[in-house]
């Protein structure tokens, strides 16, 4: 296997990971930033809008490698491409999990 593949799959999921936990802060201190307002409209399109755009950005760090990888006849490289990434993503989930369950 190719270890370039490795690296950047690795780079990819840590981008899908410091983007994940850059929204999480942006949510966890936006009561903080935004102060006590009175719900109204526009934070629930906020919301749904911060959505997409996360979709998107995260959806292109996963997705966007493999796609253009199998478009340019690399099936098998697109395939252990997006299986790396996945594979990043799951173990750095349980990393969380864990320090989630050490505290």
């Amino acid at each position: 296997m190719n270890k370039t593949i490795i690296w950047k799959s690795l780079a990819h999921a840590l981008g899908t990971a410091i983007y994940t936990a850059l929204i999480a802060w942006f949510l966890f201190n936006g009561q903080h930033w935004l102060g006590n307002k009175p719900d109204n409209f526009l934070m629930p399109v906020l919301m749904l809008l911060l959505l997409v755009v996360s979709a998107t950005i995260t959806g292109l760090l996963v997705l966007a490698k493999p796609v253009m990888l199998y478009l340019s006849g690399a099936k098998k490289e697109a395939l252990t491409f997006l299986f790396l990434t996945l594979s990043w993503l799951v173990i750095i989930t349980l990393i969380v999990v864990i320090v989630l369950l050490a505290k």
